[in-house]
C-alpha cells in the first residue's frame, strides 16, 4: 500500500505524514481478529455482559477479552457500565462509532460469502501447484 511517507527531519511537521500513521494505527487496531469478531458479536446481540461474550467470542482469552474491550472503549466504539450490585455486572455495547464500523465489517463478510467458492477453488490449486505456472511471464514478453 502506497502512502505519501516523507522521511527526513521534517516528517514530524508533515499533515498528511501524520495522517498516514493515524490511519495506520487504527487500521492495525480495528483489524484485529478479535476486535472484528468482538464487534460482530456486539452488533448480533446487542449488550452483552464480559462472560456471555467470551463464551459467543469462541477462543478469545479472558485476557485478550479485557485487553480488545479496554481498546475498544478508548477507541470510542464501546461502551462500558458497570451496574452498581454486588457482585459487580459489567456491560458492553456498540456506540453509534462502533455501529458504523460493523456496518463496514459486514461488506467485508458480504464479499466473503459472494466470493467464498473462488478463493476455496483458488486454494485447493494452489494447494497442489496446479496455478504456480499459470502466473509465470514469459521471459521475452515485455511488461506494460
Amino acid at each position: 500500500m502506497e502512502t505519501n511517507c516523507y522521511d527526513g527531519a521534517y516528517a514530524h511537521d508533515n499533515p498528511q505524514k501524520k495522517t498516514d500513521d493515524l490511519a495506520r494505527n487504527i487500521i492495525e487496531q480495528i483489524a484485529d481478529k478479535w476486535t472484528i469478531l468482538i464487534i460482530d458479536a456486539l452488533g448480533t446481540h446487542g449488550e452483552m455482559r464480559f462472560s456471555r461474550l467470551r463464551e459467543v467470542v469462541e477462543g478469545v482469552s479472558q485476557k485478550m477479552l479485557t485487553k480488545t474491550l479496554r481498546q475498544l472503549e478508548r477507541d470510542g466504539l464501546v461502551t462500558r457500565y458497570v451496574h452498581p450490585v454486588i457482585p459487580p455486572r459489567v456491560d458492553y455495547q456498540l456506540t453509534p462509532l462502533g455501529r458504523s464500523l460493523l456496518d463496514k465489517i459486514c461488506g467485508i463478510w458480504d464479499w466473503v460469502e459472494v466470493h467464498m467458492s473462488e478463493m476455496e477453488l483458488a486454494r485447493r490449486e494452489f494447494d497442489h501447484g496446479e496455478k504456480r505456472a499459470d502466473h509465470l511471464r514469459p521471459r521475452d514478453v515485455p511488461i506494460a
